[in-house]
């Protein structure tokens, strides 16, 4: 008799283990989606697969919690997510959320053009995303595409996607903090109206024939500070007022850090911040490294303000792009720049000079802080007033800063 409860208290443990097992936290919970319609939550360290389009409808939100990966597993569809309602990514540093696409459906190549991206409708209010990374994207939509029917983004068959398009500058939010967008073959952000917090975010492998790293149009009223972007196809920084809506676009824009840019552009246009269009902009303490030109203004407001920005160019060729006197080129009064290749090195970590300005593969052993000796710290100023650095944005019932500025020139100072 003993020995049978033995027995059974023996299985009953094997049973409650077994159980353990399988709700263990550090086994992910997997999840297949087949298009339609989405809201509610993705838990915390899930694994979702797409296949077919997404649409989070209006007066609806969907969050997905730290650690979610999303697997767009569907290569003959672009697919697409479209944002009627609000979108809410929670990422972590320790538990970032990725969007990407399966290894087995990646094409060779640094632009692939696997999946579309998030294109929200002028009913959306309110976009998130902390510590997401998002990948791959830049499908050419067709006459089938949703975005095409919905006669959002550009609503035009033969237009490739951006990472996330955004557009609505009466009451639209949007807060972009802690984020990495690599291998989109087109625009990373293309935002059309709104108010937006963009920080600390690493944008590289941008842009396969064209294509701009932050795009902002008419409506857009902005702080964008503290970025990394490295070798975009044309401009890091595309300010325009561009398009018929209001409030006059008006970013503010300081110590971020802008690498190799607008070499691959096959026209004259790309470089490091393109002010056009009436855009009412104000630049301080841009790093500038190797960028095909400097700050170019083409009929921008006349109110626009760029100073104590840095430029520094290894070849004279890229040098000769810096000096005043090329064609839409301005400078501040305290800029640095000199006139001879290899002048004023801002002292990086770890990061080859010599690159070449064609190469748009990034390597994650790069660092761009500076180092102690570096000519970048102290140059810069804090004299300036950011749109929502007191007041700030309030997603989702929590209020997001701006970061304030730093004097050291770039977006991450010394290590």
């Amino acid at each position: 008799m003993k020995v049978l409860k033995v027995i059974y208290l023996l299985l009953l443990a094997a049973v409650a283990f077994s159980a353990c097992q399988s709700d263990d936290e550090d086994t992910p919970r997997e999840t297949t989606i087949n298009g339609g319609e989405v809201s509610g939550t993705w838990e915390k360290g899930s694994i979702v697969t797409v296949t077919g389009h997404l649409v989070v409808p209006e007066g609806k939100s969907l969050t997905i919690e730290e650690g979610v990966t999303v697997l767009m597993s569907d290569t003959a569809a672009g697919q697409e997510i479209l944002v009627y309602g609000n979108l809410y990514c929670k990422g972590t540093k320790a538990n970032p959320i990725t969007i990407t696409v399966p290894e087995n459906l990646r094409r060779s190549g640094n632009f692939p053009r696997i999946w579309g991206g998030i294109i929200c409708a002028p009913s959306c209010k309110e976009v998130l995303m902390l510590h997401t990374n998002i990948s791959y994207t830049g499908y050419v939509t067709t006459e089938e595409s949703p975005s095409v029917l919905a006669g959002l983004y550009k609503a035009a068959a033969g237009e490739g996607l951006p990472v996330l398009n955004f557009r609505n500058e009466t009451n639209g939010k949007l807060v972009i903090e802690n984020c990495t967008f690599s291998n989109c073959g087109e625009d990373a952000l293309y935002l059309e109206g709104g108010s937006y917090i963009i920080a600390n975010n690493t944008i590289y492998t941008q842009g396969e024939t064209g294509g701009d790293a932050i795009n902002l149009k008419a409506g857009s009223i902005a702080d964008i500070c503290y970025n990394l972007v490295y070798s975009p196809n044309t401009n890091a920084l595309k300010l325009s007022n561009s398009g018929d809506r209001e409030p006059q676009c008006n970013p503010i824009c300081y110590n971020n850090t802008i690498v190799n840019c607008g070499w691959r552009r096959p026209t004259v246009k790309g470089g490091g911040v393109w002010l056009e269009s009436g855009v009412y902009a104000e630049i301080y303490n841009t790093l500038h490294v190797n960028c095909r030109f400097a700050v170019k203004n083409s009929k921008a407001d006349a109110r626009c303000v760029y100073d104590y920005n840095y430029f520094y160019g290894y070849t004279q060729g890229n040098v000769d792009n810096y000096q005043p006197g090329v064609k839409d080129v301005v400078h501040g009064t305290h800029d640095i720049y000199g006139t001879t290749a290899g002048d004023y090195d801002p002292k990086l970590v770890n990061y080859p000079l010599s690159t070449d300005v064609m190469n748009s593969t990034f390597s994650t052993s790069w660092d761009f802080h500076l180092q102690s000796s570096s000519p970048a710290i102290g140059k810069g100023t804090t004299n300036f007033t950011r749109h929502f650095g007191t007041s700030g944005l309030t997603l989702d019932g929590i209020t997001y800063t701006s970061p304030a500025p730093s004097t050291t020139i770039g977006a991450f100072g010394t290590n």
